[in-house]
């Protein structure tokens, strides 16, 4: 065993920021989204065929959900799935400059 010091970084919140995504945020919110989708679905006992009986959206679309492949996915018809499952879907907004912006912006 090594008797170098581990070095600890704090994360900023997003894995998908902190291993350098483009589209961070994006992933961020669909993965929350997909997230309570699957949390639902557990806490109901629904099967991807209940599921699908249930809200009209294909059996295929829970699989992709549960394991996590949401390529296809837009946020909008992941929200519309929560809502299909009876739940409200309440997003809160904040808009600010990226790290990079901001310091090209103070060396202009």
């Amino acid at each position: 065993m090594s008797d170098d010091p581990i070095e600890i970084e704090r994360g900023s919140g997003n894995v998908f920021s902190d291993l350098g995504f483009e589209d961070a945020g994006l992933r961020q919110f669909k993965a929350l989204l997909a997230a309570e989708i699957i949390k639902t679905l557990n806490a109901r006992e629904l099967t991807v065929r209940a599921a699908a009986a249930q809200t009209g959206f294909a059996a295929a679309d829970f699989s992709r959900v549960r394991n996590v492949r949401l390529e296809r996915f837009t946020i909008d018809r992941l929200m519309t799935i929560l809502g299909r499952l009876g739940l409200d879907v309440k997003v809160q907004l904040s808009v600010r400059p990226r790290d990079d912006d901001a310091r090209r912006s103070a060396q202009a």
